[in-house]
């Protein structure tokens, strides 16, 4: 009997570790199904929440998208109430070429109403700028005009030698008579160089435009800027160093004119036999304009909005160096 309670009292405590064995585990099993379904309630939250988010998102895209087409910031978008903003812009052929265009076609796909007409000068429509403009989804039309040698500059003469965009200039404003002719067409032209630095603010000054807006250009004439001088509201003269007396001594990015004068004036234009420094003047005086015609914007020609800014010339003389060296230099098929 003494030997069997050992083994009794022996055999309880086995059993009763095996049962609070089993407790423990049980508590265990439940603290983990409770911490199992917290967990489950809490991604169900989570989801629903990443879903609503993702319901956010697609609506704000959606009327951003509906802003964009209001404002003019979608590509292409066009508002028949809006007067157009009509551009010339001469491009030649050089190694920067798609790089200027590419950037100022990057401007404008953020101005409303806007046809852009770019002519090159060559013999032909170039491949490269005839795919780049199709890129760019924006209202555009392509022509060309081969300057003549004799007018053409040297790859060392300055800058400002000959006049440059002549023919070019003429072929844009040919168009739009040609296809523009409505008296009651809206509209403004701008002469946009496809190297300068344009703020969009300077379109939506321009854009109601009465007869001829002037405004400052920045980094041009040797000078912080140009600018007309007014008072009182109205231009009076104009700030340069460079032959102020001209009857416009202003550059060219610096005006704009209604669309209706440039029809009504059919002749007025440019030539390449004009004085230098003159090629502004003549076609401002060709549209039987004057000082008390000049609307000025930009704050009463106070603010700087676009900026005569010249693209460097790339060097390519390592080309030739690797030709040299390795018998081959970069892939000609790759577009620059």
């Amino acid at each position: 009997m003494a030997r069997i309670l050992p083994n009794f009292l022996y055999l309880c405590v086995i059993v009763f570790a095996f049962l609070s064995a089993l407790m423990i585990i049980d508590s265990f099993h439940e603290c983990s199904s409770a911490e199992l379904d917290a967990t489950r309630e809490l991604l169900k939250k989570y989801s629903h929440q990443v879903q609503f988010v993702k319901n956010e998102r697609k609506t704000l895209i959606e009327k951003l998208e509906t802003q964009r087409s209001v404002d003019g910031t979608k590509h292409n978008s066009w508002l028949p109430e809006l007067p157009v903003i009509y551009l010339i812009t001469p491009t030649h052929s050089r190694a920067e070429q798609k790089a200027d265009i590419t950037r100022m076609s990057h401007t404008l796909k953020l101005v409303p109403n806007i046809h852009w007409i770019v002519i090159e000068d060559s013999e032909q429509k170039s491949d490269m700028v005839s795919r780049l403009l199709e890129q760019t989804g924006l209202n555009y039309t392509h022509l060309n005009v081969l300057t003549p040698q004799k007018f053409k500059m040297a790859s060392k003469d300055p800058n400002w030698l000959k006049p440059r965009g002549v023919l070019q200039r003429n072929a844009g404003l040919e168009w739009l008579r040609n296809h523009k002719n409505s008296p009651a067409k809206k509209g403004v032209l701008y002469f946009a160089d496809d190297d300068n630095t344009y703020s969009l603010q300077i379109f939506e000054e321009m854009r109601f435009t009465q007869k001829a807006s002037v405004w400052p250009v920045g980094l041009v004439g040797y000078l912080r800027y140009e600018r007309p001088i007014v008072e009182k509201g109205q231009v009076v003269g104009w700030f340069t160093a460079w032959k102020p007396d001209r009857p416009f001594a202003i550059d060219m990015a610096g005006f704009a004119v209604n669309l209706q004068l440039v029809l009504k004036y059919p002749k007025a234009g440019f030539s390449n036999e004009v004085r230098r420094g003159y090629q502004e003047s003549t076609f401002l005086s060709g549209l039987q304009l004057t000082l008390s015609d000049l609307e000025p914007k930009a704050n009463m020609c106070s603010e700087v909005l676009v900026w005569h800014t010249r693209t460097e010339k790339s060097s390519m003389e390592n080309e030739a160096k690797l030709m040299k060296k390795f018998g081959k230099a970069s892939n000609p098929n790759i577009e620059v």
